[in-house]
Formats: C-alpha cells, sequence, structure tokens
C-alpha cells in the first residue's frame, strides 16, 4: 500500500479551488444564457411570422446557435463536475490517511 500524503490533498485541493469556482461559474451562466438565447431566438422567429409562441419555441429549439450553445453547455457542466470529483477525491484521500493513522495508533497501543 502507498503512503498517502494529506498535505499534497490539500495542496491540491487548494490549488484546483479556482479553477472549481471557474468552471462552476462557466456552467451557472450558460445555463442562464440559454433562456435569453431561447429567448432572443423566439423573437426573431416571432418577426419571421411564427405567430404562436410554440411555433416561435420550435424554431429557437431547431436554431444552429441554441444547438451550438447546448454543446458548450455541455462542455462547461463535464469541466465541472471533473473537478469536483477530483475534489471529492482529494477529501477521501484525506479521510483514508485519518482512517490509517488510527489504526497505526490503535496498534501501537496493543503491542505497547
Amino acid at each position: 500500500m502507498t503512503e498517502i500524503d494529506p498535505q499534497a490533498a490539500v495542496d491540491y485541493m487548494i490549488a484546483k479551488s479556482g479553477e472549481y469556482a471557474q468552471a462552476k461559474a462557466n456552467r451557472v451562466y450558460c445555463d442562464e444564457y440559454r433562456k435569453t438565447l431561447k429567448a432572443e431566438l423566439m423573437k426573431t422567429a416571432m418577426v419571421a411570422k411564427h405567430e404562436t409562441a410554440a411555433a416561435q419555441e420550435r424554431e429557437a429549439y431547431a436554431h444552429p446557435d441554441y444547438k451550438r450553445h447546448l454543446l458548450a453547455l455541455k462542455e462547461a457542466v463535464e469541466h465541472e463536475e471533473r473537478l469536483r470529483w477530483m475534489l471529492i477525491a482529494a477529501e477521501a484521500r484525506i479521510e483514508v490517511w485519518r482512517s490509517q493513522e488510527a489504526s497505526k495508533r490503535s496498534e501501537h497501543r496493543m503491542t505497547a
């Protein structure tokens, strides 16, 4: 079994915290901008004589700009989740180290 360095895990968490915050901000922005983009595309569809809201919505969802934005949202979510799980893994390493240290102390008491 390899030795776990809890300080390295903490250092990793500190180093990645800004990147994770930026990734989350990007994902939230993409999520919220999706609504703005849909409204703008529906407005454009209205000008193009699509009278009903349902027809405007259909045109907005089918628009290439909307589809491109969904791909950007997908990438933002993937990046955020990858960072989140790496931070969770660093936390887990610290917990494993704590358990190992507790076991060592227990063994030491039993043999002393």
